[in-house]
């Protein structure tokens, strides 16, 4: 346990902040599956709208330093070739 007061509320602050990202990681998942599921229900306007809507998100997660800008990257990347992967 922490010490001193400074120690005290750095260790409350931490706690908060991992909530918060924990929160958004999540969300990032949430988007990419949606996304996934689209695409595997082989519906290319619902997939691609759903990928609209989860650029965004990703996007977002990445400025905020919840991922590496070039794992956002990846993600989209991806995620736009399997929709364009689909008949």
């Amino acid at each position: 346990m922490a010490n001193s007061a400074q120690a005290r509320k750095r260790a409350r602050q931490n706690v908060k902040q991992r909530d918060h990202n924990t929160s958004l990681r999540s969300q990032l998942r949430t988007a990419i599956k949606h996304v996934r599921k689209a695409v595997g229900a082989t519906d290319k306007t619902v997939a691609q709208a759903a990928f609209a809507a989860s650029i965004g998100t990703i996007d977002s997660i990445a400025d905020k330093g919840i991922i590496h800008k070039n794992k956002a990257a990846r993600h989209k990347s991806r995620l736009s070739a399997a929709i364009k992967a689909m008949a």
